[in-house]
């Protein structure tokens, strides 16, 4: 019910298209769509030996913000409008499992990292909720928030074993789309650093793998 009313009213803002403002401060002229990223510096050194053979990533049904092309903002606490000359080239809830799964690969955590609906068989899945992806503008220039939730469920025995949000803002240089998607895509990789130690220390501990 929670997910429809949000879906409800994400769909009445953007009837409002007229009515939005397109640029809080120096937006593009032109349409533009733009990739969220994981803008990691240096990544922690390759294991070299993987935790468990293989890991699938799934996403979960996502908050309303995660699964549009719309980029998103807010002046105030539950209150949301779109950018009307900028979107994202993918729907967040679509892009980060590709990030997260980028970045488990470089990591060495498991010997294969896939996503729901490949032919990769493991006994071990991640499951990927977004929970916000948002330009919080309740303060000028705002910053990029993004809130993650991961679940790690271990399927031979169908049970979850470990359960943990993630949550990242970065303050951004402007008050556009631009730079809002630049501050959300470092936001992406904090939460991404906070996920993959996590990770790491729970499929040791449920997998009974040597430190």
């Amino acid at each position: 019910m929670r997910r429809t009313l949000l879906l409800g009213g994400l769909a009445a803002l953007a009837g409002l298209g007229g009515c939005v403002s397109v640029g809080i401060g120096n937006e593009a002229a032109l349409d533009t769509q733009f990739a969220l990223r994981d803008a990691a510096g240096a990544l922690p050194a390759r294991r070299e030996q993987p935790l468990v053979p293989a890991l699938v990533i799934q996403a979960v049904p996502a908050d309303a913000l995660g699964d549009t092309t719309a980029i998103a903002y807010s002046r105030r606490p539950g209150e949301f409008a779109f950018y009307q000359l900028a979107s994202w080239t993918e729907r967040p809830v679509r892009a980060l499992p590709r990030l997260l799964q980028r970045r488990l690969e470089a990591s060495g955590l498991a010997g294969a990292v896939g996503l729901a609906g490949e032919p990769l068989r493991s006994d071990w899945l991640l499951q990927l909720g977004v929970d916000a992806v948002v330009h919080d503008l309740a303060s000028e220039p705002g910053t990029g928030r993004i809130a993650l939730t991961l679940e790690l469920f271990d399927r031979r025995s169908r049970t979850r074993v470990a359960r943990r949000s993630f949550e990242a803002a970065v303050p951004a240089q402007r008050a556009d789309s631009a730079a809002a998607v630049a501050a959300l895509s470092q936001a992406v990789a904090q939460a991404f650093d906070g996920a993959v130690p996590w990770l790491d220390a729970e499929l040791q501990r449920a997998a009974g793998a040597p430190r």
